[in-house]
C-alpha cells in the first residue's frame, strides 16, 4: 500500500450560517472548537439546516483524495457500530479506501464535526469526537503500517494517554511518517510535544503559516525558513494568498495559488493540498510538481461545498 492514514473518524455535517450565529454561540471564526458535552453539541445542531453529511476527518479527507488520484490507500480510525459508523465505513468503501478497523458497539457514538460555513466561505468547526478520540494502540494494525510506504497522521488525533500510545506505536513501526499540525489551537495545546515530533520523529510535516509560526514562536517568516532549513526534513507550509512553500535542507521551493477561482467553501483546502502533494511524492515527482499538484487539488475543493472532490 502506498499510504495509510491514521486519524479521527468523524462524520462531517455541513451547514450554512450567518456571522451572527458564530458570535451568538461564542465561537471563534475559522477555528475548530472541541465539545465534550454531547447534549451541548446536539443543542447547537438542532436548529440548523443540514446541507450535506460526509465521512470526514482531516486525514481521511486526504486519504480519499489520494485514492481518487489512483494510489492504493488505507485508513485507520475508531468508529462505533451505530448509524453514523456504518455510513462512515460505506463512505470509505465507495472511495476505494481500505478501512483497517472492525467496528463494535461502543459507550460513545461515532464522532461528528459540525462545519459552519459563513457567507465569506470561511468555515468554523465544532467537533464532538465521540469514540474517535478514544483510539488506542490496540486499534492500530502493525501489519498495515509496515506494508505502507508512508503513514499520514493528524495533529487532531494526538492527546495524552491512549491516543499518544497509538501515535507512538504507529511511528515506531512506520517506514516513513508524514503529519499535519492540523489547527492553531491544537498546536498551542500540545506545543512541546509537537515540536519534539517535528524535530525528531516526522519525515514530512504539513502546516499552515499560523501553525508553524506559533509552534516555533517565530517573529516572522524568515525565522520559519531558517528553522526548517536546520531540520533537514521536508516541511510544507501553506500561506493562503501567498501560495505554498516546501523546505528541505537548504532547498526552498515556492508555488503560487491559482488565480480567479470562484471560492465557495474553504473546508478541506489543507487536506486536499496534502493529498495532492503526497500523491506527487510517492510517485516520485519533483518537489515543485508536488506543490503544484497540492495547489491543483486544493483549488478544486474550495470551489464546491465540502471537503471531498
Amino acid at each position: 500500500m502506498k499510504i495509510l492514514g491514521i486519524g479521527n473518524a468523524i462524520v462531517d455535517v455541513i451547514c450554512k450560517v450567518d456571522d451572527n450565529f458564530i458570535t451568538e454561540n461564542n465561537l471563534t471564526k475559522s477555528t475548530m472548537k472541541l465539545f465534550f458535552d454531547e447534549n451541548e453539541f446536539k443543542n447547537l445542531l438542532k436548529n440548523l439546516k443540514i446541507e450535506k453529511t460526509v465521512s470526514g476527518g482531516s486525514v481521511a479527507n486526504s486519504i480519499v483524495g489520494i485514492s481518487q488520484l489512483g494510489d492504493k490507500a488505507g485508513f485507520i480510525g475508531k468508529i462505533s457500530d451505530d448509524e453514523f459508523g456504518s455510513n462512515y465505513e460505506e463512505g470509505l468503501n465507495k472511495e476505494k479506501v481500505e478501512f483497517f478497523y472492525s467496528k463494535k458497539k461502543e459507550m460513545l457514538p461515532t464522532g461528528t464535526c459540525l462545519i459552519l460555513v459563513t457567507p465569506d466561505s470561511e468555515r468554523t468547526m465544532c467537533t464532538f469526537l465521540g469514540i474517535a478520540g478514544k483510539i488506542n494502540e490496540k486499534d492500530v494494525s502493525v501489519d498495515a503500517i509496515k506494508k505502507s510506504e508512508i503513514i499520514f497522521l493528524e495533529g487532531y488525533l494526538w492527546d495524552e494517554g491512549e491516543p499518544k500510545q497509538a501515535f507512538d506505536k504507529a511511528i515506531n513501526n512506520a517506514n516513513k511518517v508524514a503529519m499535519s499540525l492540523s489547527d492553531l489551537f491544537c498546536v498551542d495545546r500540545h506545543k512541546p510535544n509537537f515540536l519534539n515530533l517535528v524535530k525528531n520523529k516526522i519525515d514530512i510535516t504539513f502546516a499552515n503559516e499560523q501553525e508553524i509560526t506559533s509552534l516555533i514562536e517565530a517573529k516572522n517568516f524568515d525565522d520559519v525558513i531558517n528553522f526548517s532549513k536546520q531540520l533537514n526534513k521536508l516541511i510544507i507550509i501553506t500561506r493562503g494568498e501567498k501560495g505554498a512553500v516546501a523546505i528541505n535542507g537548504d532547498e526552498v521551493i515556492e508555488n503560487d495559488i491559482q488565480k480567479n477561482l470562484k471560492i465557495v467553501d474553504l473546508t478541506g483546502a489543507g487536506d486536499l493540498f496534502a493529498a495532492g502533494f503526497l500523491h506527487g511524492y510517492i510517485n516520485k515527482l519533483s518537489t515543485k510538481e508536488c506543490l503544484e499538484k497540492g495547489t491543483e487539488m486544493s483549488s478544486k475543493v474550495i470551489q464546491q461545498i465540502g471537503a471531498r472532490i
